[in-house]
């Protein structure tokens, strides 16, 4: 660990770099992040500021629409106006670590905006491992209202573009010649996969697979947001039909766990690989 980054390793193998302090420019919302994310032989999983989007910041939690301000980097939707750019971005801030081991930690961070703090978060990451070949990234984040009135939280699909739901966790994966697959237990491709509620969703690459699953109750009534062709991106929906209201004081929970494997796993390794992850 240093002033700025700490390491998740299991075993004392390295899986993981967390960024606490990045140096980014305003407009690409900073935010603390995991990058690089690798697989137990070492495969990269996720891309950092990539060319296509340069505000996807590998793995973390991003939300376009916090009472009107960006926390998601880039322009932001506006209603019969489109992507817009706006002075409108905020910043999560990392206030410190709760705890810190190889293999987890609990941070507190302030999210800002126009000079004040609109929610505080509590994140909390672990890294478990599962097999000789698959580990498991436990990712809880909570959000707190700590202004004094109402917040809410929105995505350009709750202000009139249809399909981009996105905001929330969010994992920006590698980009390769080709757009991985991706699946649930019963659906495939983007397409039919994307907006849909599933209890768990697997993107696989040419030597790698990432399974994504709602660990509570309402994470898995979240959607999820998914792109393969233009960019290989899930992230899971809070605000997919209608802005989330967040009231004074109010926490907003979410637990996602993501199978790392190295690989091409079918849908019953998927399966098991999760029932694994998320067992109690």
């Amino acid at each position: 660990m240093t002033h700025d980054s700490l390491v998740l390793r299991i075993a004392g193998r390295p899986v993981g770099r967390y960024i606490t302090r990045p140096e980014l420019p305003a407009r690409l919302s900073p935010r603390p992040y995991l990058h690089p994310v690798t697989t137990l032989a070492g495969t990269a999983v996720t891309e950092l500021s990539p060319a296509d989007h340069a505000h996807h910041l590998g793995v973390g939690v991003a939300v376009p629409d916090v009472e009107g301000h960006n926390f998601w980097g880039g322009r932001t939707y506006v209603r019969d106006q489109g992507p817009t750019e706006l002075d409108n971005h905020g910043a999560q801030r990392h206030a410190g670590f709760q705890l810190s081991d190889p293999d987890g930690f609990v941070e507190e961070l302030r999210w800002m905006a126009a000079g004040g703090e609109l929610l505080r978060e509590r994140r909390t990451v672990a890294a478990t491992e599962l097999t000789d070949a698959a580990w498991a990234l436990d990712f809880t984040f909570s959000l707190t209202n700590t202004t004094d009135g109402p917040l809410s939280i929105g995505s350009p699909a709750t202000n009139g573009r249809p399909g981009a739901a996105y905001g929330g966790f969010f994992w920006r994966a590698r980009k390769e010649a080709e757009a991985p697959a991706v699946f649930t237990h019963g659906t495939e491709g983007e397409d039919a996969v994307h907006g849909e509620r599933a209890d768990w969703l697997a993107l696989g690459g040419a030597n790698w697979t990432l399974v994504f699953a709602g660990a509570t109750e309402q994470t898995r009534r979240d959607p999820w947001f998914v792109r393969t062709a233009e960019y290989p991106g899930v992230g899971s929906s809070l605000a997919h039909e209608a802005r989330l209201p967040v009231p004074a004081g109010e926490t907003v929970v979410r637990r996602v766990v993501t199978v790392i494997a190295d690989g091409r796993l079918d849908r019953g390794e998927a399966a098991a690989l999760v029932r694994k992850a998320v067992s109690p």
